[in-house]
């Protein structure tokens, strides 16, 4: 995607979303990134391949410290929000959960609104509905929510949507659906599933999956995920809260025979009682997005598990053991 951008930020840049991100922004001749970090998940390998163009900037700083973030955004033409504590980082501490998800995305959007940002977007969740009360959930599916974390990307949503009618901020906001593929880590609560097989098979063990394994999601290639937030920077949407998401279920049991297939496993699977499930199903109806930002998931299920699987080996095999 050909980019005509000036000054881009990306707070929380260094991590999953956003390293996928700023490589699609320098393939697409972005001239200047800003990338705003803290590196507590994110880092700077992430970044490795991007910095070589020269047209990357790294600025290690925290979105609590308001001042901080006022500096990096003065003169952006877009900022991209990425930066939070998921889902099982708010259970574990709830209170550091509300900083970075709440206040820190206030820190955000007043710096916006002071520098004038022409455009900000936002990376909510689609942990905002909870658990589905219809089929395929489009973007009016109630917000069924139960967990911290979505009750935080909520207040993110509402605040931003306050600052729109308040001062006319220009934003976007976009509800991930299930992301997986190269650099992911350990701490979604969702697509860890795959980590956690993929370590079982390595090791020659059972993969284990909790539940009869037909919870089902809507599993979403990062490096689409990052092309949606470049298509919602150029977009005319408003105001509002998008999908980004393929509208297509696959069950856990799905999934492992899948990883299994893959890496050419014969361990069979152990299914055992059901731990904690924050949701049990999850489809989302990508409509809106195709309208509103000209976004449709391309890469499939199988190819994006096998640059997973292929990025996993080579981390792998250069990290001492």
């Amino acid at each position: 995607m050909k980019l005509d951008l000036g000054k881009q930020v990306l707070i929380g840049g260094a991590g999953f979303v956003g390293s996928h991100l700023v490589e699609q922004m320098i393939e697409g001749g972005a001239k200047e990134v800003v990338v705003f970090d803290n590196f507590t998940r994110g880092t700077r390998q992430n970044l490795a391949a991007a910095e070589k163009s020269g047209r990357v900037k790294i600025v290690e700083g925290d979105i609590l410290d308001r001042d901080a973030v006022v500096k990096v955004i003065d003169g952006a033409e877009g900022v991209y929000h990425l930066a939070a504590s998921w889902l099982l980082q708010c259970v574990d501490d709830p209170r550091a959960g509300l900083q970075t998800n709440v206040v820190g995305m206030f820190n955000v959007m007043d710096a916006c609104q002071l520098a004038k940002v022409p455009r900000l977007v936002f990376s909510s969740s689609a942990s905002v509905y909870g658990n589905a009360l219809s089929t395929m959930m489009g973007e009016d599916h109630p917000l069924n929510n139960r967990t911290f974390y979505g009750a935080t990307k909520i207040a993110g949503e509402q605040l931003l949507r306050s600052y729109a009618e308040q001062h006319g901020l220009n934003y976007v906001a976009l509800r991930y659906f299930n992301i997986y593929g190269p650099r992911q880590d350990y701490s979604g609560a969702y697509v860890s599933v795959i980590m956690k097989v993929l370590d079982k098979i390595d090791a020659g063990e059972r993969p284990v999956v909790y539940g009869d394994g037909s919870q089902a999601y809507d599993f979403i290639y990062v490096g689409d995920v990052a092309r949606a937030n470049l298509l919602a920077m150029q977009s005319k949407a408003t105001d509002e809260a998008i999908n980004i998401c393929t509208g297509k279920k696959t069950s856990i049991r799905e999934l492992v025979e899948l990883l299994r297939e893959l890496t050419g496993s014969k361990t069979e699977v152990e299914y055992r009682p059901a731990a904690q499930q924050f949701v049990t199903d999850r489809l989302g109806d990508p409509t809106r997005s195709k309208e509103a930002l000209g976004f449709e998931a391309t890469v499939p299920l199988r190819e994006g598990l096998k640059n997973l699987i292929e990025w996993r080996a080579a981390e792998l095999s250069r990290t001492p053991s």
